[in-house]
């Protein structure tokens, strides 16, 4: 772990991809926080905040979206040069995003139908998470981020000392909060046994299955969860399009949908 100078202004620059901006807005809501940092972090660089542009090198650097360009390849990598750290936040940036799901479809199908001259666009036929562009210090996932996870990342690179973030599932969440299981008690295929928690389980709370919002979480079982859904009458269609959403590009997520389609629906097996 880095440890940076503690009387030292560390400079900080906040920087955009392929995204909704739903995570630098949950910067902007750490307002009182963020005062309470000022004495040491200084923030060079955000231009959702500020039109205030300031130059490189950074002492951290956080990342919002994902890489759906051949000029975000470009930037990213000059982003990297130009950081000490670099932390990537959501969805988009740590694993590709909603927008990842144009890596299952007709690329330049998509471009016909959408603009009057697709010539005209420069894109690629993937979004990707940052990750498997440069090295990335830490991802701190979510659709959008957690602000207190957030402020637990900023303070912990600033004390040199490793995030305290959790890597159980949602389920943990749901149990505390003493929400009834969406998984036990309807026919929803909740994501909530593979998720990361982070988001304290809203969507259960209101009887919606989670959709993995936080990603995969440590030890996830995602073949085992499905099977289990199918066996049990949910639509295998359903399953598939449960985990290709807001992450649908996460590693585990990606595996286990792709196995669906190729056992369950290319084989009419669908019920």
């Amino acid at each position: 772990m880095n440890h940076f100078p503690e009387k030292e202004k560390q400079r900080l620059a906040v920087f955009k991809l392929a995204s909704c901006d739903g995570c630098q807005l949950s910067l902007l809501n750490c307002e009182d926080e963020l005062l309470a940092l000022a004495d040491r972090l200084e923030i060079v660089h955000f231009l959702e905040a500020s039109s205030r542009f300031g130059p490189g090198p950074f002492d951290l650097a956080l990342v919002e979206g994902s890489v759906s360009t051949p000029e975000h390849i470009e930037r990213i990598r000059e982003i990297r040069r130009q950081s000490r750290i670099l932390i990537t936040i959501g969805a988009c940036a740590t694993s590709g995003g909603i927008q990842s799901l144009r890596n299952w479809g007709d690329h330049e199908e998509f471009l016909s139908c959408v603009y009057a001259h697709p010539d005209y666009i420069q894109t690629l036929a993937t979004s990707t998470a940052i990750a498997d562009h440069v090295r990335v210090d830490f991802e701190l996932r979510g659709c959008p981020i957690d602000r207190n996870q957030l402020l637990e990342v900023l303070k912990s690179y600033l004390q040199g000392r490793k995030p305290r973030l959790p890597t159980h599932s949602v389920c943990v969440e749901c149990k505390r909060r003493g929400t009834v299981c969406i998984a036990v008690a309807s026919d929803q295929p909740c994501l909530g046994p593979i998720t990361q928690a982070g988001c304290g389980a809203i969507c259960p709370a209101f009887e919606r299955a989670c959709y993995g919002c936080f990603g995969p979480c440590g030890q996830a079982n995602g073949k085992s969860l499905s099977e289990h859904y199918v066996k049990n009458g949910v639509p295998a269609r359903r399953v598939m399009e449960s985990l290709r959403h807001v992450n649908a590009a996460a590693e585990l997520f990606q595996i286990e949908s792709d196995r669906i389609e190729r056992e369950h629906l290319a084989s009419h097996r669908d019920r």
